[in-house]
């Protein structure tokens, strides 16, 4: 037990069983009904996020981007289950290369929390092979890549031993100038970012980016900012990326908090993201033309560097389109 992160003893009391959590939230047994509760992609949510809802409110922001409800079976032709066409960009198993000059490691399968609107909750994870030897290779020999993401899943479930390695391998590529992080693991479990974790980053000789999922300043405290603070120490960047969702931030003084909290605590908000269409996510989808609606208010009401970019990915597109 001792040689288990405190992290990952934190990481083991997630809510994985959705009648633990309705029974914790103190909801009337009637509210299982609208619970989806043979979800393939099954509830997991950090102990800290739950803490956080309101209890007996059905409509709670944070409860309504963990919690399996049967509006997922909600069917339209415009959402599939790989909206973004990850598949047709897979060069190896674990590698993605979408854009000039950028390619992204799928590290693996494993994330602190399921969020319902995840667009890759049907992808298929190369879970057999748990090293990147093949990834390595490629980004090796293709010498017009300067950026590294790792994504996932989320990079920082792997343990600071394979995390480690895989930052050693791409800081001996030349080319490789830059390494991305794309994170949802410190709104949860904001303890991984620990004195092992920082030595990993602070030895890294390459420039590295931290980018945060957020969604909603509900789901901020002290203790998270605190963490990312050690972060930003090291000299790092820290980005924000969001997405646009029915019912949790689709109003525009939920949006102008949340993008003033994080750049009170030094973090650009980066990307506010359309949703992307993925099966089973359709009530979470707020039109563009509301989303447009926002962002002119916000234009007013923030400061430019306080606003990210409005975006929408399209599968084949050489970058994001802004909106």
């Amino acid at each position: 037990m001792d040689n288990i992160p405190s992290w990952r003893q934190i990481q083991r009391n997630n809510f994985t069983d959705w009648k633990k959590l309705l029974l914790f939230l103190d909801f009337n047994p009637a509210n299982e009904q609208r619970v989806l509760s043979d979800s393939r992609f099954p509830l997991n949510l950090p102990a800290r996020l739950a803490e956080k809802i309101q209890k007996r409110h059905w409509d709670d922001p944070i409860l309504r981007q963990f919690l399996p409800t049967i509006q997922e079976r909600d069917s339209s032709p415009l959402f599939t289950m790989d909206p973004l066409a990850d598949e047709s960009f897979r060069s190896q198993p674990k590698l993605l290369h979408k854009y000039y000059g950028r390619a992204l490691i799928v590290s693996t399968g494993a994330c602190a929390m399921h969020c319902r609107y995840c667009f890759r909750q049907h992808f298929e994870y190369e879970t057999k092979d748990k090293h990147f030897d093949e990834e390595i290779n490629a980004i090796k020999q293709d010498s017009s890549l300067s950026e590294v993401l790792l994504s996932g899943g989320d990079p920082l479930s792997l343990s600071d031993l394979k995390l480690g390695k895989l930052l050693y391998e791409l800081e001996a590529i030349p080319h490789v100038k830059r390494i991305r992080f794309h994170t949802r693991f410190p709104m949860g479990i904001p303890e991984r970012i620990d004195s092992s974790f920082l030595e990993l980053l602070s030895s890294c000789k390459k420039q590295i980016i931290f980018v945060i999922h957020c969604n909603h300043p509900k789901e901020f405290d002290e203790v998270i900012f605190d963490h990312l603070k050690k972060i930003q120490l090291l000299g790092i960047p820290i980005l924000s990326q969001s997405v646009l969702l029915r019912g949790i931030n689709d109003d525009v003084l939920t949006l102008k908090h949340l993008f003033e909290l994080l750049v009170d605590h030094g973090i650009m908000p980066y990307y506010l993201h359309q949703l992307d269409r993925v099966q089973g996510a359709a009530h979470f989808e707020v039109p563009e033309a509301e989303g447009k609606i926002l962002m002119n208010q916000l234009s007013t009401l923030l400061p430019g560097y306080a606003i990210p970019k409005y975006v929408r990915e399209v599968a084949g597109e050489a970058s994001k389109s802004t909106i």
